[in-house]
C-alpha cells in the first residue's frame, strides 16, 4: 500500500453497488515497467504529485504492479450490442483501481486498461500493445484540445513483456480516467441478468453521480434517459463537425455521462465524403461517418428499453414515454450541428436557407473530394485560393451567396472571422500524421516525433506558423487508410 503524499485520494462508490455488477480483482503485475509518457497537467489538476508520479512507486501503480492507499480495484461487468448482436462482456482488459476525489471535488474513475486478464476476458490475455494506447493517449488528448467531452490519458508504461497478436508487440497499459465508465451496455447487464431493484439502485447511482439536478423530478428516470439523449446529441454533433469517425459505436462504447470512450479504430476525415470507414472490421459501414447519427440514436433506444420497469408501471405508458424521448434525438442532434455549421461559416443569426447553404457546400465538397479540415480553414482566412474548390465556377456562386448571408447580419468582419477561428480547428491528428508518430514510438523507440505532435495538438484553434506542416495531406495512395481495433 502507498501513502497518500503521492496525491491518491479514492473513495469507491462503485464497489458498493450490488456485488453482481463488478468483481474484485488486482491487476496482474508485469515485469520491468517503464514510463513512456506522464500528462503532468492533467495529474495536477487531479490532485496528484508529479514528481512522485516518475518515480519508481508510481510507476508500479501505472503498471498495475502497486495499489495505491485507498484504492479498491475491480473488473466491472456490462453487456452491449456489438455491431447489432447483443452479448454479454465485461472488463476483459481493464481494471478500476477507484474514483479520485480532486481538489475541486470532482470524482473520476481511475482506470488501467492492458492490466491483465480479468474474469470477463473471454479468453483473451487482458493485455494491450504499446501502439494502441499511444494512440488513445494521442486522439483523446486531442478530442479534450478539441473542446469535445472525452475521456482522457493520464499516463502510458511500456510493461517490458511482449504480446502476442498476429506477431510478438510491446506491452503497454494506459492508464484513463473518466468521469465514470458506466454505459449504456451497463443498464443493458442489469436489465438482462439483474432485477427490478437493481436496475433503480444502478439508475439512482448514476443520477446522483452525473445528474444530480434531476433528482427530486416527478419521474427521474424519464428525466435520466432525456438528459443522457441531450448529452449524445451535443456530443454527437461535436464529433460530425472535426470529422471525427469514432469506427466501433457499439452500445458499450456509448458512455451514460456523454464522454467519448474508446479509441480503437477511429480515426480523422481528410476528403469530405459521408461514407467513410476506416476501421477494418465495419465491411458494411454500419459505422460510416454519415450514419453515426442514426447509430447514436439506436444506442440510446437500447438504453431506453433497460429503463422501461422504471418509467411506468404500465409498460404501454412505459414504452410511450421511452418513444416520445427518443423520437426527440434526431431534433436535438440536427438543432446541435446546425449551429455549430452556422458558426464554423461566420453565422450568427438563423436564417431559413441556412441549411441549405451548409449543403450547398457540403455537396461540392465531396462531388470534389475537398479536404474537410482544410477547406474551413481557408474560408476562415478568406484564402480561396486555397481550398481545393477554387476555380470551380459553383463554389464561386456558393461563395458568392455566402458573402451575402454574411452582409445579413448586424456583426462585424473581425466578430465573424474570430466565431470562425473559434469553430474551426487548424488541426486535427492528420491520420498520417499519428501513424508517423506511432511508427517512430513503437519501432524506433523515438518518442519526440508524437511530443511535437501532442504540443500542436494541444491547441488545435491558434492559427500558427508551426502548425502549417500539421494541415498538409497525405501522399496519393491507391490503398485506402484502415484503422484496426488494437486489441
Amino acid at each position: 500500500m502507498m501513502n497518500k503524499e503521492k496525491g491518491w485520494n479514492f473513495d469507491n462508490s462503485y464497489e458498493r453497488l450490488p456485488k453482481s455488477f463488478f468483481t474484485s480483482h488486482n491487476p496482474t503485475s508485469v515485469l520491468a515497467p517503464k514510463l513512456i509518457i506522464l500528462n503532468e497537467p492533467l495529474a495536477e489538476s487531479l490532485g496528484l504529485n508529479v514528481e512522485e508520479m516518475q518515480s519508481e512507486d508510481g510507476v508500479a501503480v501505472f503498471a498495475g504492479n502497486r495499489i495505491p492507499e485507498g484504492a479498491s480495484p475491480l473488473a466491472q461487468a456490462y453487456a452491449g450490442h456489438q455491431f447489432g448482436h447483443f452479448t454479454m462482456l465485461g472488463d476483459g482488459r481493464a481494471v478500476l483501481l477507484g474514483e479520485q476525489i480532486t481538489p475541486s471535488g470532482e470524482r473520476v474513475d481511475i482506470q488501467l486498461k492492458g492490466p491483465g486478464r480479468t474474469p470477463y476476458s473471454r479468453g483473451g490475455d487482458g493485455r494491450a500493445a504499446l501502439g494502441p494506447m499511444l494512440r488513445e493517449y494521442i486522439i483523446s488528448e486531442a478530442m479534450h484540445a478539441l473542446g469535445i467531452p472525452t475521456t482522457r490519458s493520464l499516463a502510458v508504461v511500456a510493461t517490458g513483456e511482449a504480446v502476442i497478436r498476429e506477431t510478438a508487440l510491446p506491452g503497454a497499459i494506459l492508464t484513463r480516467v473518466a468521469a465514470s465508465h458506466l454505459r449504456v451496455g451497463t443498464f443493458q447487464y442489469v436489465a438482462k441478468w439483474g432485477s427490478v431493484e437493481e436496475l433503480q439502485i444502478l439508475a439512482d447511482y448514476t443520477i446522483k453521480r452525473h445528474y444530480p439536478d434531476i433528482e427530486a423530478d416527478e419521474n427521474r428516470y424519464l428525466s435520466l434517459l432525456q438528459e443522457v439523449i441531450k448529452r449524445q446529441a451535443a456530443l454527437i454533433a461535436k464529433w460530425q463537425l472535426v470529422g471525427f469517425i469514432h469506427g466501433v459505436m457499439n452500445t458499450d462504447n456509448m458512455t451514460i455521462s456523454g464522454e467519448t470512450i474508446d479509441y480503437g479504430p477511429c480515426a480523422f476525415m481528410d476528403a469530405y465524403d459521408p461514407a467513410t470507414v476506416f476501421s477494418s472490421i465495419d465491411r458494411q459501414g454500419r459505422y460510416a461517418y454519415d450514419n453515426q447519427p442514426y447509430m447514436a440514436g439506436w444506442n440510446l433506444a437500447r438504453f431506453a428499453e433497460t429503463l422501461l420497469p422504471l418509467l411506468h408501471d404500465k409498460q404501454e405508458q412505459a414504452v410511450e414515454l421511452a418513444q416520445d424521448a427518443i423520437s426527440n434525438f434526431s431534433k436535438l442532434y440536427q438543432a446541435n450541428w446546425l449551429e455549430g455549421m452556422r458558426a464554423k461559416l461566420g453565422i450568427f443569426n438563423e436564417e431559413i436557407e441556412d441549411e441549405s447553404l451548409i449543403n450547398d457546400l457540403l455537396t461540392l465538397m465531396e462531388k470534389n473530394q475537398a479536404d474537410y479540415t482544410n477547406t474551413f480553414r481557408a474560408l476562415t482566412y478568406d484564402k480561396r485560393e486555397e481550398i481545393d474548390l477554387f476555380g470551380i465556377p459553383e463554389f464561386s456562386q456558393w461563395y458568392e451567396l455566402w458573402q451575402a448571408r454574411l452582409s445579413r447580419q448586424e456583426e462585424s468582419k473581425a466578430s465573424v472571422q474570430q466565431l470562425m477561428r473559434n469553430s474551426n480547428p487548424a488541426v486535427i491528428p492528420r491520420n498520417h500524421r499519428v501513424e508517423e508518430a506511432l511508427e517512430a514510438a513503437v519501432e524506433q523507440g523515438d518518442y519526440s516525433v508524437m511530443e511535437r505532435l501532442l504540443n500542436v495538438l494541444s491547441k488545435p484553434y491558434a492559427y500558427t506558423p508551426e502548425k502549417k506542416d500539421y494541415c498538409t495531406l497525405p501522399a496519393p495512395s491507391n490503398q485506402p487508410y484502415r484503422t484496426f481495433c488494437g486489441t
